[in-house]
């Protein structure tokens, strides 16, 4: 698949913690007794968009992408770490430290408008109504995999590729939202290992 604007990859881990898995439980029991299990996918959604808008309104397009690092992409970075824990790719609780195992970074591009960005929300409506339906299964896959480190610590590279593809594409989806890229979003489930994201300042290797 031709590069994208945003890059997301994590690698798996040769022993998840029995530990982490219970902790998730509890989180989980926790948004679902609140219901936001339901409703904080469709704010995300709804909610970075509408951020990007004001961002846009208050800065201007370019001001917004060359601060984006400090703002929008660090909270998509950390939004894009929790799910990664709660996903079961990683045991590291989601932070900003440099050597975090869920690599993420964006390349901002195009002249976003506040007005184009909120057009977005019904753009991605085929996305959001494929990945609810992928979501299915990646629940499923989650539940598998849960028992399979309870009771071995570990589970097959299969369902973390799914997992991970999963996480990617929706990442793809949140940075389009963003207004940080005019690229539309591929509709792909790239299970493969991706390229890690550079670290900032760090040029592209030669081709």
């Amino acid at each position: 698949m031709a590069p994208y604007a945003s890059t997301f990859d994590v690698a798996p881990q040769e022993r998840y913690d029995r530990t982490q898995v219970a902790i998730r439980i509890l989180i989980f029991i926790v948004l679902s007794i609140v219901g936001a299990t339901g409703w904080f996918p469709c704010l995300l959604f709804l909610g970075i968009p509408v951020a990007a808008a004001i961002l846009i309104s208050q800065h201007g397009a370019q001001q917004y992408l060359d601060e984006a690092e400090s703002n929008m992409t660090k909270w998509l970075r950390l939004i894009v770490r929790l799910y990664a824990y709660i996903g079961l790719l990683t045991d590291r609780f989601p932070g900003e430290e440099p050597d975090h195992p869920v690599s993420f970074s964006v390349t901002p591009t195009g002249t976003p408008t506040a007005g184009e960005v909120l057009l977005r929300i019904i753009l991605v409506i085929p996305h959001a109504i494929v990945l609810a339906l992928l979501g299915i299964v990646a629940g499923i896959l989650l539940l598998i995999a849960a028992i399979m480190i309870l009771v071995q610590e570990s589970y097959p590279e299969s369902i973390f590729s799914f997992l991970r593809g999963y996480l990617r594409w929706e990442t793809r989806v949140l940075v389009y939202l963003a207004g940080l890229t005019d690229e539309y979003p591929p509709f792909a489930l790239d299970t493969d290992s991706g390229q890690r994201a550079l670290p900032s300042g760090e040029p592209p290797p030669p081709l």
